[in-house]
């Protein structure tokens, strides 16, 4: 686990929660290793975990189980959202843990974060590296709103998926509920086509819990209208998980259209510079 933070308030109270943060850290792969057989199962029936991170990501997951998933696809967002806790003290006005582009956030009353959204990671290269990174939005989360939790899922990303998105943007409640729902969704933005290449998961990782279900693993330049209607399918998804209360909002992105749940339409990416405001984070 690569794990980005930034905090800010009383240097005391930042340094002691740096420290805890660091403690805590240091113990949290052996425990989720001693549970790593249930972990790889598929979500059913009461909860078999005893940690609070496994059962964190258990219930983060629980109401997608009437599909295959399993808890490991929320393990980044409780991660992050299990050593944000360490930040929840009077004195610190705001902090943000970043697992992999998974974000658990601490706001004071009054405080917010800018949140910076990379969706193509394929663009990516020395490059844009040394003449600045161009986003593909971004956005405020502010203390008032009930967002805590920001993920991202997609095809190109470090975890596998059954959809072709190049990436999903969700914000929840939590950082968990946000991780489970990036998945669910990026999974749903898919449309019939003999290219896309697909691969059984165990092919490419033997150890991973998706076993032999197909994940892409190469998705061809589609034209405009597959592009709308992969993308509609995934927005659907996403509208129905709103309208359950189990996310805040979502961004999808496939091959340079992008539609959210707060937009009517579909529109091209616009890739901008880099805000370099204090409090500045990526997803």
């Amino acid at each position: 686990m690569d794990i980005v933070l930034g905090a800010s308030g009383s240097p005391a109270v930042v340094a002691r929660a740096h420290e805890d943060a660091w403690t805590r850290f240091s113990v949290i792969l052996d425990e989720l290793v001693q549970e790593l057989a249930l972990l790889r199962r598929p979500v059913q029936g009461p909860c078999p975990l005893r940690g609070p991170i496994a059962r964190r990501m258990w219930q983060a997951c629980q109401p997608y189980q009437s599909a295959f998933i399993t808890p490991m696809a929320a393990v980044a967002g409780s991660v992050a959202q299990e050593l944000i806790a360490s930040y929840d003290h009077e004195g610190l006005t705001r902090a943000w843990i970043n697992n992999g582009g998974d974000i658990a956030l601490h706001l004071a009353p009054g405080e917010s974060a800018r949140i910076g959204l990379y969706a193509d990671i394929a663009r990516l290269d020395g490059h844009e590296l040394r003449g600045g990174i161009r986003t593909d939005g971004q956005f405020k989360v502010s203390s008032w709103l009930p967002v805590r939790g920001v993920a991202t899922s997609g095809w190109r990303g470090r975890s596998f998926s059954m959809g072709i998105a190049d990436s999903v943007t969700v914000l929840a409640r939590t950082a968990s509920e946000a991780d489970a729902a990036a998945t669910v969704i990026a999974n749903a933005v898919d449309v019939p086509d003999a290219r896309i290449l697909r691969r059984p998961a165990c092919e490419l990782k033997d150890d991973s819990d998706l076993g032999s279900l197909p994940v892409t693993v190469d998705v061809p330049a589609l034209d405009a209208a597959q592009v709308r209607r992969a993308l509609q399918a995934g927005l659907l998804r996403a509208q129905a998980l709103r309208a359950a209360g189990l996310i805040w909002s979502a961004v999808l992105v496939c091959q340079n259209q992008v539609i959210s749940t707060d937009t009517s339409g579909f529109t091209a990416l616009a890739p901008q510079p880099v805000s370099r405001q204090h409090g500045s984070v990526f997803a």
